[in-house]
């Protein structure tokens, strides 16, 4: 199978990318800086190809299909992984950074998933978004980060319904507590005494941990390949968004 992921130079975008490789897949990752990706490529060899480019420029998805359909010939499944996470109590919002994070979140991957359309139909395949529980639990100072994932998953049923005719399904995956880069850019995880605050999230998980990247790759790789499935959201969480706290 091939597989365009974008933010695949950290994160959930790389655990994926190395989980799909492991299993036999051919990869294109993305991402705007070229050093996570120039190593992730080099460790897992001709299975990956890289694409530095940003979801939320025009040129940029081109460049990322096309890369994907000449690394593989065609695209099986793409990730809609990129995304920022943008933080802060209302009062101290900006309305540019509500801008940007809603286009990185919601606008550039239903754009690059517009972008990859012929090539999924060709192939019958598959997309997965990226949601987030925070969707359906409610964290102060969350509110910009939220309102995107909780559009995404909005937005999976609508494609899973105009797009199942052509033979391509659409789903998300909504994952609990993990972390990731994207955490430690946000300020929930740069150093030791904030991955402790990070940590301390565990017991409102009700298995009582944070996942781990190859637990949330695990579904995606499910999800592009089940072949009936389609406009489901896959809670990947621990149990987070079940509202228990193992005090």
């Amino acid at each position: 199978m091939s597989f365009l992921i974008t933010g695949g130079g950290s994160g959930l975008g790389e655990g994926a990318a190395r989980l799909l490789v492991e299993h036999g897949a051919k990869v294109t990752i993305t991402g705007r800086r070229a050093e996570p990706l120039a190593r992730v490529a080099a460790e897992l060899g001709e299975a990956c190809a890289i694409v530095e480019g940003d979801v939320t420029v025009a040129d940029d998805r081109v460049r990322m299909v096309s890369a994907a359909v000449n690394h593989a010939g065609g695209i099986d499944a793409l990730v809609n992984n990129a995304g920022n996470m943008y933080r802060g109590p209302l009062e101290e919002l900006d309305e540019q950074s509500l801008i940007d994070v809603f286009h990185s979140n919601v606008i550039g991957g239903m754009m690059l998933t517009q972008e990859a359309l012929p090539h999924l139909v060709d192939r019958s395949g598959a997309v997965i978004f990226i949601g987030s529980a925070h969707s359906q639990r409610a964290f102060p100072g969350a509110s910009p980060y939220a309102a995107t994932k909780g559009a995404v998953e909005t937005l999976t049923g609508v494609l899973a319904a105009e797009l199942g005719p052509r033979g391509v399904r659409v789903s998300c995956v909504r994952p609990g507590g993990v972390f990731t880069e994207l955490n430690q850019r946000a300020g929930l995880a740069t150093d030791a005494e904030a991955l402790a605050r990070l940590e301390s999230l565990a017991p409102a998980h009700a298995l009582g941990r944070l996942g781990t990247v190859t637990e949330i790759a695990e579904a995606i790789e499910y999800l592009a390949r089940a072949e009936w499935v389609t406009g489901a959201v896959m809670t990947v969480d621990g149990g987070l968004c079940l509202g228990v706290t193992n005090a």
